[in-house]
């Protein structure tokens, strides 16, 4: 589980890095901002799937809570 959310994580910021590139990108065009919009799009379904992913593996006992008890 651990890989996996290092993994994930990396990818989530190599999609925004990857959506920043297509922005600084000195020529115009909807190709561009298409580029852009995809490397966007990736990283919220990363994201949604990173947190889909650490919310199961919590309900099926994978991962424990640590830190404050509740009282």
């Amino acid at each position: 589980m651990k890989y996996w959310v290092i993994l994930a994580f990396v990818a989530i910021i190599g999609s925004l890095a990857g959506a920043l590139i297509f922005m600084m990108k000195n020529h115009q065009g909807p190709a561009r901002a298409r580029k852009m919009a995809l490397a966007l799009g990736l990283r919220v379904a990363l994201s949604i799937l990173l947190f889909a992913s650490i919310l199961l593996a919590w309900k099926l006992g994978y991962i424990h809570p640590s830190g404050i008890q509740p009282r």
